[in-house]
């Protein structure tokens, strides 16, 4: 599905936007956008591939296009759903950042579109370190997803103490059964284990297929 514009005149559309690395995208992220998607009436949800995450400088992250087309594969097949390029498609070595996502579809959108950025709860309690988090916040509203039981009482504890009408811009939403991560996705494939039904078949078979994330060979 390509990008549906606002248009002037007509209702202003509500669009999510869901940064991640993607490394590789898992089953847990698609149920997050659904369910955001449903909660918030979204009519639409971006995913947004990142280029050089400034975050992850300690980790190797796999090939951008790598994760694209992982990305492609595993949301093609839900018509609320697409993938920008955005980010990757940047200068090579160049750290992308939240605020230059956001600015750039705040402009594609337009001020009238209503966007919200959709991320882990476990992420939002960084979010004053982000760049520009003032900014951010004001032109972007966050929904942290998190899973049942996740208590979000450093959420508060972290943010309102030092800006309280950061809250306001930040809502939560409970996920459930979702405890699947990129992380563990990795470490299976590393230690020649199963990831059936962690990640969609398609990303699986192309995770084998380009000899990702574990020795060739072996079932997925």
């Amino acid at each position: 599905m390509a990008l549906q514009q606002a248009v002037k005149g007509e209702q202003c559309l509500s669009v999510g936007l869901m940064g991640g690395t993607f490394d590789p995208i898992h089953l847990g992220h698609l149920v997050t956008a659904e369910e955001v998607r449903i909660q918030y009436g979204l009519d639409q949800v971006v995913f947004v591939p990142s280029g050089q995450p400034p975050h992850k400088d300690g980790r190797q992250v796999s090939h951008q296009e790598h994760r694209y087309l992982m990305t492609v594969l595993a949301t093609i097949s839900n018509p609320y759903f697409t993938v920008s390029r955005v980010e990757i498609d940047q200068q090579p070595g160049t750290a992308t950042y939240t605020i230059d996502t956001v600015r750039y579809f705040h402009q594609y959108f337009g001020s009238k579109c209503q966007l919200f950025f959709i991320t882990g709860a476990d992420a939002i309690l960084e979010i004053l370190t982000w760049k520009d988090y003032r900014e951010l916040l004001s032109i972007c509203s966050f929904i942290a997803a998190t899973r049942p039981g996740y208590c979000l009482n450093r959420l508060e504890e972290t943010i309102g103490e030092s800006c309280l009408d950061t809250l306001s811009a930040i809502h939560v939403v409970e996920i459930p059964a979702v405890a699947i991560s990129s992380t563990l996705i990795r470490e299976r494939l590393a230690e020649d284990k199963p990831i059936k039904y962690l990640t969609t078949e398609a990303v699986a078979q192309y995770i084998v297929k380009n000899g990702l994330y574990r020795p060739q060979g072996g079932e997925v």
